[in-house]
């Protein structure tokens, strides 16, 4: 059977993603504990959450222990490259110039935030020639 692609994680679910990225490979109580500190998710509400996550294929899980050990299937660059792409295309017609013009006048970016933009910018352009 041919491995299907994740699905796009909602909000709750790129939280639990979060910190499974922070921690690394986990079980349900570390990541509720973590989860817990934040908002007021219940133990079986993440449990649930986590096991919808293994079956869309958002999460793996090794069951060789007693309490399940939960790793994210895809990376977090990947996972934030698929939704900027989505947010890129749906939002601004696939036009990165719309996008990144209204990313930084809703948000005010600090002066080493847009040195880090400036050289990426630079970067990009020196691998373009």
């Amino acid at each position: 059977m041919a491995k299907r692609e994740p699905s796009r994680p909602t909000k709750t679910e790129l939280a639990i993603l979060r910190v499974l990225w922070q921690l690394g490979p986990s079980t349900v109580r570390q990541v509720h504990a973590h989860m817990s500190r934040a908002r007021g998710v219940g133990y079986t509400t993440t449990l649930k959450l986590m096991q919808l996550m293994h079956e869309k294929g958002l999460l793996s899980r090794d069951e060789a222990e007693r309490s399940h050990v939960y790793t994210p299937a895809v990376s977090e660059g990947r996972t934030q490259r698929a939704l900027v792409l989505e947010l890129l295309e749906r939002t601004f017609g696939g036009s990165a110039q719309r996008l990144i013009q209204s990313m930084l006048l809703a948000k005010k970016a600090s002066p080493q935030e847009l040195q880090q933009i400036r050289e990426l910018l630079d970067e990009l352009e020196r691998s373009e020639q």
